[in-house]
């Protein structure tokens, strides 16, 4: 097994700082055969990528996760070396003016089943409407779970600073905040990053490859025609609109295969090295689907940037006009173009 940098979430717990993402598992991102998902999963493992993220939400992919928790037991026997697995609490939309502790409990009990754990070892809370006032409550209700010992650990998702602050201020005991944090977006970089480092909150960032619009197939094109071939790109390619257009994402796409030319490495190496280097990142989540980016993943852990190439790279991000406001303000206007890829009730546990 290759050694991955690991850094505490929180005492006696360490995760990599290279993390496999699961959403392009799910639907919208073409089919998936489950056996190669699950020898990619291995190959990630047996690199030193012991930590793997999903949702109850990404159809399939806690129990594609399951059968590989499986296999690397049988694997490595009794004393196999341990891995993570970080899943998402997502209570359906239509369910939350009238969400109580049972319909939690259901999706914990739920997630416990599918990737056959006794307990969760991160379970990140994400809440699609503040206008629905049970937000602070259903935190309230994974706490009261984490002590009857079905979650080891608590997290959020995509909260404003406002809202994780007032989760933190009830008590929740908060580790963790999976935020969308790349080169084209520093939002959870301002007051966010602020207020969790005050109170050792680990930011976990995802989207760092933009949906894979940090690679080199994408430098010196133009903007794609839609429809584009996933989901990822659709949301990513409103990020960069949101940063400042296609020209000032080719700008930056120069700047990243100059310094990528240099060391012999990739874009999305080097794109992926800028957010491990912030300070306030405790990992980075790579979307990586299948084990042939494995190489160019791990190349970024191996990558060292000098003061030039960083103050070149980031002149252009600073210059930016965009995204601005909070973490995930833009997404949840439902009036603006980044609500329309949302699928809001991909839930279906009930209360008992």
């Amino acid at each position: 097994m290759s050694v991955v940098p690991q850094q505490l979430l929180a005492p006696g717990y360490a995760i990599p700082r290279l993390i496999k993402g699961g959403w392009q598992l799910a639907g919208g991102h073409g089919p998936v055969d489950r056996r190669s998902a699950i020898a990619d999963m291995m190959a990630f493992a047996e690199a030193g990528i012991t930590a793997f993220d999903c949702a109850d939400i990404y159809t399939g992919v806690e129990e594609l996760i399951g059968e590989f928790l499986r296999a690397w037991r049988e694997r490595h026997g009794p004393n196999a070396p341990p891995v993570r697995v970080h899943t998402k609490c997502v209570p359906d939309r239509d369910l939350l003016p009238v969400l109580t502790f049972a319909h939690i409990e259901a999706l914990i009990d739920r997630s416990l089943r599918r990737l056959g754990v006794d307990t969760l070892d991160l379970v990140q809370f994400h809440w699609w409407d503040y206008a629905a006032p049970r937000w602070l409550e259903a935190a309230g209700h994974l706490a009261t779970l984490q002590r009857a010992g079905k979650i080891r650990h608590i997290g959020l998702t995509n909260f404003d600073t406002a809202h994780v602050q007032a989760i933190v201020e009830s008590g929740v005991p908060v580790v963790s905040h999976q935020v969308q944090a790349s080169l084209l977006d520093r939002r959870a970089l301002r007051d966010m990053a602020a207020y969790c480092r005050a109170h050792q909150i680990g930011l976990r960032a995802y989207g760092a490859l933009a949906g894979g619009f940090f690679h080199e197939r994408w430098h010196g094109v133009p903007a794609p025609a839609e429809p584009l071939e996933n989901r990822s790109l659709v949301k990513y390619r409103l990020i960069i609109e949101e940063f400042g257009g296609w020209h000032a994402f080719q700008q930056l796409l120069d700047c990243l295969t100059e310094v990528a030319v240099a060391h012999d490495t990739t874009v999305g190496a080097v794109a992926m090295r800028m957010m491990l280097d912030e300070p306030d990142i405790t990992a980075v989540i790579v979307g990586a689907r299948h084990a042939a980016h494995l190489a160019s993943t791990c190349a970024a852990l191996a990558l060292t940037l000098n003061d030039d190439q960083r103050r070149a790279i980031l002149a252009l991000v600073h210059a930016a006009p965009g995204p601005g406001g909070d973490v995930y303000t833009l997404e949840r206007d439902p009036t603006g173009p980044h609500a329309g890829i949302m699928r809001y009730n991909l839930n279906t546990a009930s209360a008992p």
